[in-house]
Order: C-alpha cells, then structure tokens, then sequence
C-alpha cells in the first residue's frame, strides 16, 4: 500500500474546532504553553490544533473539555464533523506523520511495503499505474519513496512491525535480479534493531486481513491512528473504536503470520531459488 488518492479537503470545519478550542482556553486562562503543559503534549501542537492545520483527536477533545469545563462542547463539534473532515490528510500528511512515527504497524497484501522497497522495486510499482505516471513523475515519487526509508535507519529508530502476504513476495513484475535484490533487502531489514517482519503464509487457515490493508500509527504526542488506501482513495481514522478494531486486527495477525525467525527463512528458501 502507497498513500496517494487525494480526497477533498475541508479547511473550514478545522478552523471551526480550532476557534472554538482557542474560545474556549482563553475563558479559562490558560495559554498555549499552560495547556500543552497540562494535556503533556507540545504547545506546536496546541497551537496546530487552533489555526485548523491540525484536526483535534476525540480523545483530546474529550479531555479538553474536562480540563477547560466546556461539558462536551469540543467533543460535540469533532463528532459533528464527516470522518473525512476530522482527518482530511492526504499523502503529504501521512508521509509527515511517518517520519515522526514512535510506533508503526503495516499490513499489506498487495505488494512490499512501501518503506521496504528497493529503488528498482518502487520505479516498476509506480509505473504499473493506472492512469500512468510521466516518466518526471515516476522518478520525482520514486525518489520520494526511497527517502521515506531514513525512518529504518535513524539514531532512534520507531518501533516497527511489517506482516506481507506471502503472493507479494512472488515479484512476478521483477525481472530475476531486481527480484533477487528485493529479497535481499527485506533479508536485511529483517534484522535492523526495532524491527519485525511477518509473513502469512498462503497456506494460512485464518486470516484477520482480507478486508485489505492498513497502517497503525503512533504520533511522538501518543495519538493513536490509522490510514487505509483502496482503489477509490485513501482514509484516515481517528476515532478511537475504530483504531482498536484495526489495532485488535492486527494483533490477530501478528499470531496468525509466520514468526519473524520462520519468515527469515522463508526469504533465505527463495533467495535460494533465484
């Protein structure tokens, strides 16, 4: 899965929640710093959450309006808005959020994970689109991608979990070398510090992941959210019932996969093949 379907954006619902939030701190006489300082996150992001560049979390809002005493006011106005509005990121935004990710869980089936690609793997992926990509773009994205995967190798590293459906690792759109070199490099990613990658196998029984994949996400100011992609554009959700479905999903997965040392050696049986 690769963020990229744009879906439209709403600033002035934001705006809303954010005016009402800055409404609502000043009656209280707090300043962005004093209720950063009591929610324990950064005032950037207070200050985020009021100019609507940011969308308010549920659960943030719930907690505001304990803190501020504004009974439900805040909670109200994020419920009211179309999940569309609460979390209108796109790919920019998804991309932002992961480079500062604490904690990140990829489920894919359709291919390898964007941020395991090789070079050659992420041209060929990007040029398989429909409506195709100019060759410019191609190799603006393809770019794009490969820088994605400073995260893996930064001082500290997030916590990361990738589970793959064994199909993608078939290549069949590689040729044989950039195949073998794809496998390669999920072979050594599988031993980066911080890092677990799963296969379930296709021979598995149960599988907790056939409505497509997702990512979990957890921000540096522990939010907890998640991001879907299908044909028909990408989604973030941010409420939380619905992330402790995909969460629990995930667990489910990570049980149903193969272990990470057994996935180790399923690469090492097809780089055997090559």
């Amino acid at each position: 899965m690769s963020p990229g379907n744009r879906p439209p954006r709403n600033p002035s619902a934001l705006r809303l929640v954010g005016d009402l939030l800055a409404l609502f701190r000043k009656a209280a006489g707090h300043t962005q710093a004093t209720l950063a300082d009591r929610l324990v996150i950064a005032e950037s992001t207070i200050a985020a959450y009021e100019q609507g560049r940011r969308p308010l979390p549920l659960d943030t809002a719930k907690k505001l309006d304990q803190l501020l005493e504004t009974k439900g006011a805040l909670e109200t106005a994020v419920r009211a808005m179309p999940e569309i509005d609460q979390f209108p990121m796109f790919a920019e935004q998804y991309m932002a959020h992961e480079r500062e990710a604490i904690a990140l869980s990829w489920y894919d089936a359709l291919t390898v994970p964007g941020i395991l690609q090789t070079e050659e793997c992420a041209r060929t992926v990007l040029r398989n689109r429909v409506p195709a990509y100019d060759e410019d773009e191609i190799a603006t994205k393809t770019a794009g991608r490969v820088e994605r995967q400073e995260i893996l190798h930064r001082k500290c590293p997030p916590t990361l979990s990738f589970i793959v459906w064994e199909a993608a690792l078939k290549l069949a759109y590689l040729e044989p070398l950039a195949r073998a070199d794809q496998l390669r490099h999920l072979r050594a990613c599988a031993e980066l510090p911080g890092l677990t990658l799963q296969f379930m196998p296709l021979d598995a029984p149960t599988h907790a992941g056939l409505d497509g994949p997702f990512i979990l996400l957890e921000t540096p100011d522990h939010q907890h959210l998640a991001y879907t992609e299908s044909q028909r554009g990408s989604q973030w959700v941010s409420d939380p019932d619905e992330v402790s479905i995909l969460a629990r999903k995930y667990a489910m997965l990570r049980s149903q996969a193969l272990t990470p040392e057994q996935s180790k050696g399923l690469l090492d049986r097809l780089l055997g093949e090559q």
